[in-house]
Parts: C-alpha cells; structure tokens; sequence
C-alpha cells in the first residue's frame, strides 16, 4: 500500500514538473514559481512521510514479569467420599468420610 502512494505521488510530481513555465505576471519569474512549488512539494511530501511513520518513542514496551518461585505443598492431599456402611440393624446408611492420601 505504502508503494502504491509513494509510486502515484511520485508519478504525480513528474507530470507537474513537466507542465510548461508558468506566466510572469506579479514580478515573480519563472524560476520563482518553479521554487515556490517546490518548496511546496517538499512541505506536503515531508508531511506525508512523517504521518506514514510508525515508530513512537513514547509508545509502552511489554516487558515480561519476573520469575516466580512457588513451594508445594508438603501436607496430605485429603477428599471427601461417599461409603456405604451397614448398622447393627441392617440398615444401609452412605456417609461421608474424609480421606487423605
């Protein structure tokens, strides 16, 4: 895309610098009104040029965070179960029973 603008403005410029001389009517001369011109082809072309740039020394940088160093846990890991159990009685009773391994 940057090529494609830069190869029209370019393409552009050339068939202004070749268009005829222009009239000399307020004092000015030919070889004023050429250096106007360019030196408003200089000022546009530097103000595109700098509105294509994309670097900002302002703009943050990502940094990745430090190391981190994590214990384990040493301790018993423990779960709850669910186990059948039969009472004196015969009746089926589900409890809960804590479980660490």
């Amino acid at each position: 895309m940057n090529r494609l603008l830069t190869t029209a403005l370019m393409a552009g410029g050339l068939a202004l610098a070749a268009a005829p001389a222009a009239q000399a009517r307020d004092g000015i001369g030919a070889g004023g009104a050429a250096a106007l011109g360019v030196l408003g082809g200089l000022a546009v072309g530097g103000a595109i040029a700098s509105s294509q740039n994309s670097y900002y020394p302002g703009r943050p940088v990502y940094r990745a965070p430090p190391p981190v160093y994590v214990e384990e846990d040493v301790g018993p890991i423990c779960h709850v179960e669910r186990r059948r159990y039969v009472d004196p009685y015969g009746d089926v009773i589900f409890r809960r029973i804590r479980v660490c391994e």
